[in-house]
């Protein structure tokens, strides 16, 4: 299976494409490192560079297109392009994002509790959890531990199993429900060394030290036994 660029390679932020499709729906290229959404993390921005001429894409859209800026030029289909992410927006979501995957770690090995739900955006981000109750000093504590988590530096990779492997690993099901849809055949496991390891299609830096100190801002009651977590990181 052709696993896609943002999938090989995080690291990626230009590079060389073919247009595929290109119709008020969006456009469609052969290779892509735009991350569609999903998993709480938004989809990526950024341009296309063709002839001299450039067309912003703000998003994603649902069958996998990329959705220009109205009123920009459409490349035609077969015209070779330069994409380029948004690499600010990106680099803050992959940090994010890898911080949650910390404070998961943390707060499954330390409290128990499963994962109910996540969001993110470019340096903040929360998850909710089935923690029935708090200790005291919760979020100054689980503060303390996650930064002594990052600061460990514990590498973060990637890789594909089949679904079948990935349902019959509880070390990667670490979410109340089981979220993966039907239809998904192989399934990428993100592993922060040691902490963490969870079926999750978004993108992430390479080690734990690149994601900065992290903020536990609030943690909020979301119902009887749930609770919301939320983080926020630095802009360096």
């Amino acid at each position: 299976m052709n696993h896609p660029l943002y999938w090989r390679d995080q690291q990626a932020m230009s590079w060389t494409a073919t247009v595929l499709v290109s119709s008020p729906d969006g456009v469609t290229l052969d290779e892509s490192a735009f991350y569609p959404g999903g998993g709480g993390q938004p989809a990526d921005a950024g341009v296309l560079e063709w002839g001299g001429v450039f067309t912003r894409v703000e998003g994603v859209n649902g069958a996998g297109a990329l959705v220009p800026v109205e009123g920009d030029p459409m490349p035609p289909v077969g015209t070779p392009v330069v994409a380029r992410l948004d690499d600010v927006r990106r680099r803050s979501l992959m940090r994010t994002h890898s911080a949650l995957h910390v404070v998961c770690g943390v707060v499954f090995r330390d409290f128990g509790a499963l994962v109910t739900g996540s969001n993110m955006e470019p340096l903040t981000g929360r998850m909710d959890f089935n923690l029935p109750t708090v200790p005291d000093g919760f979020k100054s504590e689980l503060e303390r531990i996650v930064n002594e988590e990052i600061a460990r530096d514990r590498a973060i990779s990637a890789r594909v199993v089949s679904r079948d492997e990935a349902l019959a690993d509880a070390e990667v099901m670490r979410t109340a429900q089981h979220l993966i849809p039907a239809q998904v055949e192989q399934v990428r496991i993100i592993d922060v060394e040691g902490l963490d390891a969870q079926a999750d299609a978004g993108t992430h830096v390479a080690s734990t030290k690149q994601i900065g100190e992290v903020t536990i801002a609030k943690v909020e009651s979301k119902g009887k036994g749930f609770r919301r977590v939320r983080v926020v990181l630095p802009t360096t």
